[in-house]
């Protein structure tokens, strides 16, 4: 009995081992090509793997496409065809019935499912859950770092697993991202996710509130920007993806706050954060504040916009009371 028990264990050992020793060219799955998906699977063709992508959109399975992507027919056939599936959807619902759909035939036992989405915690855990009774596998590892992070490799991951399935995702979202961090068991990546964007909601109807004072106080918003990226107001917001045109070249303001991170997407991020503080017993004053905010953004028709839009509402609000 030893002797079987410690066999079944090596030969899981193995398949793990032949799951991250060959991290790259394996044939990987994508769902969901959207403005960080997109950049996601590019930059997983630039490492080598064989992509097999699906999505709604006919010109976003076109790009990837030109890049040299296979494009499937179904969620199914990206399912049997990949020895990972990567999965970025927009919220609880599209993933759960993705899911159901992608599985309801039945998966390969070792293909290993990757939701990079931003859900509910006990959405994630469900889906694991399903996956597993199709003898699969599955790990939620959303991310953070933007459309910028996501062109450019450099994504947060974070990874709600065991450890040895934690291993064995690790080496692919390396080809998407900087940092992989195992969060704990299934669901953890989703709840470290929820509190990092609601801490991003915050701070950027935040620093938008102060970069609209500033400007309407006379002060330059280039010079005081610097004041605040050399100070303590300084954040990812202010650096990276100023609300403010002209401040960073790069940041969706200046593009007229198209593409980025949709303000209904923030939206919903926020919302997730409101239901989970509410089931934990959790007081966010700030949390619900700045979600009621991005709703009143939303209510105004900019929903589509880069949650940035924030900045520009504001400032236009301040306008009319002249």
């Amino acid at each position: 009995m030893m002797f079987r028990v410690r066999s079944v264990i090596q030969m899981g050992d193995r398949v793990m081992q032949r799951h991250m020793s060959s991290a790259g060219g394996r044939k990987v799955g994508f769902v969901g090509l959207g403005n960080m998906g997109g950049h996601m699977a590019s930059n997983l063709i630039k490492k080598g793997h064989k992509l097999n992508v699906y999505d709604i959109s006919a010109p976003a399975c076109e790009a990837l496409k030109a890049k040299g992507a296979t494009v499937s027919k179904s969620y199914q056939e990206v399912a049997k065809s990949s020895d990972f599936v990567v999965t970025m959807l927009p919220n609880n619902d599209i993933v759960s019935e993705t899911y159901k759909e992608m599985v309801a035939d039945g998966v390969n036992s070792g293909t290993v499912f990757i939701d990079s989405s931003t859900i509910d915690p006990l959405v994630a855990q469900a889906v694991q859950k399903l996956v597993k009774s199709k003898g699969a596998t599955f790990v939620d590892a959303p991310v953070s770092g933007g459309v910028p992070g996501a062109a450019a490799a450099t994504l947060t991951f974070m990874v709600g697993g065991t450890n040895s399935e934690y291993d064995t995702v690790k080496g692919l979202l390396e080809g998407m991202g900087q940092k992989i961090t195992h969060c704990g068991g299934y669901g953890m990546g989703q709840a470290a996710k929820i509190c990092n964007n609601m801490m991003l909601g915050i701070s950027m109807v935040g620093l938008s509130e102060v970069m609209n004072l500033a400007i309407r106080l006379g002060l330059d918003p280039k010079t005081f920007g610097d004041i605040v990226n050399s100070s303590t107001g300084r954040c990812w917001s202010s650096e990276v993806y100023s609300p403010v045109p002209g401040l960073v070249p790069t940041a969706p303001a200046n593009f007229d706050y198209a593409g980025g991170f949709a303000t209904n997407l923030m939206t919903k991020d926020l919302g997730l954060a409101s239901g989970v503080a509410t089931a934990s017993n959790t007081p966010i004053p700030l949390g619900a504040m700045a979600h009621q905010v991005y709703r009143t953004v939303m209510a105004h028709g900019l929903g589509d916009k880069d949650f940035s839009v924030v900045y520009d509402f504001l400032m236009n609000q301040a306008e009319k009371k002249k």
